[in-house]
């Protein structure tokens, strides 16, 4: 997981500069002083009925110390534009995998990604999506409001605007009040609201969601998800979300996608019919306890 973390901030690190639109007219001048390559950024993405993202017959294989390891095989996904889909399966059967070609941090060995319509490449120096990773991975010596606005000091946004966006994921995710708190000061929950918040910050158009709450207890975790629907309901931002547990799969989503066990592919995709805006108290009705029943079925033939 930090390996991904690594990666994905080093991309981060390196993406071209970009004014926010109401911004474009002042002075460069008064922009922080960052080394970010001056590479103009990709075309906006297309606007048809093209979904948030999609796999096309993906395989990966990677190269281990005693030969080649199939991680997924074969794998057709498409998460439409303001959906939400979780994948949930065996241990090691490559959803984790899946992320990471979405994310453009590995490159299919077989098949095609697109997200939004183009190459993840693209997709990411457009900052089209975001990263949640299990580990919330922020700076220790930044406060929680720089560590939110940190995107936007990279893209150059002029300090005043960094600190109005920052200050109003904050109050989005409920830490009003904690703005100058350190990292170390907050717990386990508060650290990945702020992580969600810093992913936020650019407003993309999709959310890759890696076990996010599962260093949280059950408790911490429900309020988590209430919070985290409300957040996905205002943004509309598609999410795809990895997750071990059943009862999260189906409280959170749309779909739920089950892969099978290594070579992961696509076992089933359960369509969740449950009405919105979800409750804790839907969590105990007939049709979650059916759902969720199916769901685990649907594990269990896939972990064979």
């Amino acid at each position: 997981m930090a390996t991904i973390a690594a990666a994905a901030l080093r991309r981060l690190l390196t993406r071209p500069a970009r004014w926010p639109e109401h911004d474009r007219q002042r002075s460069p001048a008064a922009a922080p002083s960052l080394t970010v390559p001056a590479d103009p950024l990709p075309p906006p993405a297309p606007t048809g009925a093209e979904p948030a993202l999609a796999f096309q017959r993906c395989g990966v294989t990677f190269q281990g110390p005693h030969g080649p390891v199939e991680a997924v095989r074969d794998v057709t996904l498409a998460v439409g534009r303001g959906e939400f889909v979780s994948l949930i399966g065996p241990s090691g059967c490559g959803k984790s995998t899946l992320l990471r070609l979405a994310a453009d941090v590995i490159a299919p060995t077989t098949g095609t990604v697109s997200v939004l319509g183009r190459p993840p490449a693209e997709a990411r120096r457009a900052r089209d999506f975001c990263v949640v990773f299990q580990d919330p991975v922020l700076l220790p010596w930044r406060t929680v409001e720089s560590n939110v606005w940190l995107p936007l000091e990279i893209a150059r946004w002029p300090a005043a605007r960094r600190r109005e966006r920052a200050l109003e994921l904050i109050h989005l995710v409920g830490l009003t009040g904690f703005e100058r708190a350190r990292p170390a000061q907050l717990s386990g929950g508060m650290r990945q609201r702020v992580a969600i918040a810093r992913a936020l910050a650019l407003q993309p158009s999709l959310l890759l969601m890696d076990e996010p709450f599962a260093a949280v207890d059950e408790l911490t975790r429900d309020r988590l998800n209430d919070e985290l629907l409300r957040i996905w309901e205002r943004t509309g931002a598609a999410v795809l979300f990895v997750t071990h547990s059943l009862e999260e799969a189906v409280y959170l989503s749309d779909r739920v996608v089950v892969l099978t066990r290594r070579p992961g592919r696509v076992a089933a995709d359960l369509a969740i019919d449950l009405p919105r805006p979800r409750s804790r108290e839907l969590k105990r009705s007939e049709r979650a306890f059916h759902l969720m029943s199916r769901a685990r079925m649907a594990l269990e033939d896939a972990s064979q």
